[in-house]
């Protein structure tokens, strides 16, 4: 143990503040990328910032010091084994007169362990249930975990339903126990089955003590896998037990803490990881990388570097004595695992979480199978836990996004992806009306080849020629992932797909447009092929009814599409549309009657709503969203309108003026709210309060009640209270 600081280190931190009486153990979330998500858990030592690390420190062997963690390394929190503090006379008394942040000398937040682990490993620990939560509760940890039982993989089904129930058992009194001041996780074990792993989540969700339920659910009994690269199991438990963990509640991933596995299991909704790898892997001669593990005796220069190796060569360290040389090691070693959490935390930000998995997955071959069997379960969802998560992943998952998207093997298998083009086959439609005012049945569908985005400047000339010698005519565009209708042109990804310009030049087989023909509806008439002369020109005469129809089309399948509002409903809104352009002729606003209602995004092709918008879409799509717990009993409705979040009575002053809506003021929310898509908020009798974008999902916001629910753009009351 140490009383200061070391040397090198300069005290320039300032200690954390306790969070509000009221807000402790509570999680929001500040931003989504499907089940990935950044969020913050307030707790006696300041806020827990996700997704994180928590690295392990043992009390009797500290190869970096916890007060070098918080200053240099900007470590939050950190965990410690309660157990054997309890089990060192010296220590529990150092713990029990002056507190686990003084025996530790570390000023964030300290989790403990309940010593699960040590009987997995040694046998039978001495201390009880009971017992040890008040031995964690006494030395003024934050977090602490209770005493559950271990399920090994090769234990049979009967004894992981046991160690499920044991567990489930040993739940509430170990809350009470916990009391006011000290937050509990509550660890979800069930081995290798799918239906444990679920009901444990079932039953550590639901279970509350007399102050609060569990502040966070760690995925225990996952160590054997991980030790032999049994990825698959490690996600099909990650997906089985999120299912049913309520989603107010942090994941942590118990003694995972490998950088290889970060952003695929940040992709599938960890939030917190531990491990004693930083320094294990150092006292082995061993570093860590974002995609692997380096071995010190067989490398000539540094493959991946830190500032810490940057005064050493390897030969260097190699030639230290072997506490410096762990020392160095170690630090490398914390440095690559807290910067790849940071690199995780902003491919969530930048809707690029997904992208940054795939890349990892082909570091290693384990990783890669498990990554393959994932989007397997994307593909073909079953009904049983690990297929509920995974439509939850992609249905919660913004289907458009800003900037490139890179071409490669599984782009089509991207969660946002997959949500895009099952909105497509589900919402869009056959226009109801041709630019010529006539209505009759499409004549035939015309697929544009050999062009690249953006279509409106290199293919536009094609689809006015088109249409001027047959109005009845539908236009897809052929694009690597698919055919798309020339309204959505400038949808991204399809407008930005990264690649070669011969990516373009690789027409669809014949087989592949049936299928995607069936997909959309349009395998009944007959279709033809062509590709755009990019030297041809406009014949200006006549074509500016062409050009609005065009335009009307894209606002009303942009609508339709993205947001769920029936094409119906979107022709009666654009029936007497105009609009405003840039010097590049894309649409920039949209009016109806005079009115501003909609601007179209010019850097993923989605829209925005106005307050106009917004009060003339819920007048032709009235109602309200069921509250949170009734039953839905009607039928299901491919256009189910513009989603709608319901407040409560006392938030409507504020949010109608124009303030964010907040978690634990919504009474209810549309389930096909998608995070990312302009929403309605309204009151119980559907009036509208204000317009904005969901942070969170319908389920998270029926859970959670701190931070942001609704980024509201405009309130609606705003006029009428001055």
């Amino acid at each position: 143990m140490t009383d200061s600081c070391p040397s090198h280190v300069v005290n320039t931190r300032p200690n954390p503040k306790p969070c509000r009486p009221q807000d402790r153990g509570k999680f929001e979330i500040l931003q989504k990328d499907g089940m990935a998500r950044i969020g913050r858990l307030h707790t006696n030592h300041g806020m827990l910032n996700t997704p994180m690390l928590l690295p392990v420190v043992n009390p009797n062997i500290r190869t970096i010091e916890p007060r070098e963690m918080w200053e240099k390394y900007r470590v939050d929190g950190l965990i410690t084994n309660s157990y054997v503090i309890w089990k060192h006379d010296d220590l529990s008394k150092s713990a029990l007169e002056n507190g686990v942040h003084e025996l530790i000398d570390f000023p964030g937040i300290i989790v403990t362990d309940s010593g699960t682990f040590q009987s997995y490993v040694y046998g039978d620990v001495e201390v009880g249930v009971e017992e040890i939560v008040k031995f964690q509760r006494d030395i003024g940890v934050d977090i602490g975990t209770m005493l559950d039982v271990f399920g090994r993989p090769e234990m049979s089904r009967e004894e992981i339903e046991s160690a499920v129930e044991i567990t489930a058992e040993r739940a509430p009194n170990s809350l009470d126990v916990a009391g006011d001041e000290l937050l509990l996780n509550g660890p979800i074990q069930g081995g290798l089955h799918d239906d444990l792993r679920a009901l444990a989540g079932e039953l550590m969700g639901q279970v509350n003590g007399t102050n609060r339920g569990f502040t966070i659910h760690p995925i225990g009994g996952i160590v054997p896998l991980m030790e032999n690269q049994k990825y698959k199991d490690l996600f099909r438990i990650l997906l089985s037990a999120k299912s049913t963990i309520p989603p107010d509640r942090p994941i942590h991933l118990f003694g995972c803490g490998h950088p290889l596995l970060f952003p695929m299991s940040i992709a599938l909704g960890v939030d917190i990881f531990d491990s004693a790898a930083y320094a294990l892997f150092a006292r082995g001669n061993r570093l860590l990388t974002p995609t692997g593990t380096i071995r010190l005796d067989e490398i000539t220069e540094w493959p991946y570097n830190s500032s810490e190796l940057f005064k050493w060569t390897p030969e260097e360290v190699r030639s230290l004595d072997s506490k410096e040389r762990e020392k160095v090691l170690a630090r490398h070693n914390l440095e690559v695992t807290q910067s790849e959490l940071a690199r995780c935390r902003e491919a969530i930000r930048n809707g690029k979480i997904w992208q940054l998995a795939e890349e990892r997955s082909h570091s290693s071959a384990h990783l890669r199978e498990a990554f393959l069997w994932v989007l397997d379960q994307l593909e073909d969802s079953d009904d049983g836990p690990v297929g509920v998560s995974s439509l939850r992943m992609i249905s919660s998952t913004n289907p458009i996004r800003k900037g490139g998207e890179n071409l490669l093997d599984d782009i089509e298998d991207r969660p946002h992806i997959l949500h895009l083009k099952s909105l497509l086959a589900l919402r869009w439609r056959i226009p109801g009306s041709w630019w010529d005012n006539s209505t009759g049945d499409p004549k035939r569908v015309v697929i544009i080849e050999g062009s690249s985005p953006p279509w409106r400047e290199n293919s536009l000339h094609a689809v006015i020629s088109i249409l001027k010698e047959t109005p009845e005519s539908i236009i897809l565009i052929s694009t690597p992932i698919g055919l798309i209708p020339y309204s959505l042109e400038d949808v991204s990804p399809w407008s930005h797909i990264d690649g070669s310009d011969d990516i373009w030049d690789c027409p669809l087989d014949e087989e592949e447009i049936f299928d995607e023909l069936i997909e959309l509806g349009l395998s009944e008439i007959p279709f033809i092929r062509i590709t755009p002369d990019p030297h041809s020109q406009i014949e200006e005469s006549g074509i500016d009814v062409i050009f609005d129809w065009i335009d009307r089309c894209s606002i009303v399948d942009k609508l339709s599409v993205l947001n769920g509002l029936s094409p119906s409903l979107g022709c009666r809104l654009t029936s007497e549309m105009t609009t405003r352009k840039s010097k590049t002729k894309r649409m920039v606003n949209v009016y109806s009657n005079g009115l501003h209602i909609i601007s179209p995004r010019l850097k993923d092709g989605g829209i925005s709503l106005t307050l106009n918008g917004a009060k003339m879409i819920n007048q032709l799509s009235p109602g309200t969203p069921l509250n949170f717990g009734e039953d839905f009993t009607g039928q299901e409705l491919d256009h189910p309108g513009v989603a709608k979040v319901m407040i409560v009575d006392d938030a409507i002053p504020f949010v109608g003026e124009g303030r964010n809506v907040m978690q634990g003021y919504v009474l209810g929310a549309d389930p096909h709210l998608i995070p990312g898509q302009p929403c309605l908020v309204v009151d119980s009798n559907g009036r509208l309060v204000a317009h904005g974008i969901p942070i969170t999902s319908a389920r998270e916001m029926a859970f959670l009640t701190k931070g942001i629910a609704v980024r509201v753009r405009d309130g609606a009351l705003k006029n009428k209270n001055n």
